[in-house]
């Protein structure tokens, strides 16, 4: 079935819209609860626990791109909302779509910036304005390495996501007793995999720490 071009443009409005209704739920729910660890660092993961009673982070498992003075940022990374042609994704950040027959996931990233989208992924490609962490993983949030993807000449691995989970200076610190989250190492094959379902399970199979 071919489609004409009102047809697909409302197909892309009503794809996105979703997604910006669902991250605009999502954020609405209140700030992030706590961490636990001494170990807590940029290129960790953050693992909620069974005591977690904040539903968006019900089983959530975030990797930590940045944990300095400034505050901490994290992304959730076994979150998928919704997948569909990349093309249709590059038309609804108002870049130009290239023809690719790839397909994309979306992913619930946390709930600030509900409505801007960032890419994780390795790091043998990125831009100047990629935030680089550690283990070999970077950050980029420029619609250019999704036109790169969609040409088949983006990164090797990759995880797209709407919104992003913050921190306050000093604020993960402070709630470091509070037990809903453990940190634990992080590796590509755990955040990049495609069985959402079990990255979970298997963070907390990493888990350093008493429960």
């Amino acid at each position: 079935m071919i489609e004409n071009a009102s047809t697909r443009g409302a197909r892309i409005l009503l794809w996105l819209g979703a997604l910006i209704f669902f991250a605009g739920l999502q954020s609405a729910q209140g700030p992030l609860i706590a961490a636990e660890s001494e170990q807590l660092t940029a290129g960790k993961l953050l693992v909620a626990s069974n005591e977690m009673k904040d539903q968006r982070f019900f089983e959530s498992v975030l990797y930590l791109v940045k944990h300095d003075a400034e505050g901490t940022l994290g992304l959730i990374i076994n979150r998928p909302m919704a997948k569909g042609p990349i093309d249709d994704l590059l038309q609804g950040l108002g870049a130009e779509a290239t023809g690719s027959p790839v397909d994309i996931i979306i992913h619930y990233g946390g709930p600030v910036s509900s409505h801007q989208g960032f890419l994780l992924h390795s790091d043998d490609q990125t831009l100047q304005s990629s935030l680089k962490s550690p283990n070999g993983i970077a950050m980029t949030s420029d619609t250019k390495m999704i036109q790169a993807i969609a040409a088949g000449a983006g990164p090797r691995q990759f995880l797209f996501a709407v919104g992003y989970a913050g921190w306050a200076p000093g604020q993960l610190e402070k709630e470091l007793k509070a037990n809903s989250w453990f940190v634990v190492p992080a590796d590509k094959e755990l955040i990049f995999g495609k069985d959402a379902a079990e990255k979970w399970r298997r963070a907390l199979d990493k888990r350093q720490i008493r429960l």
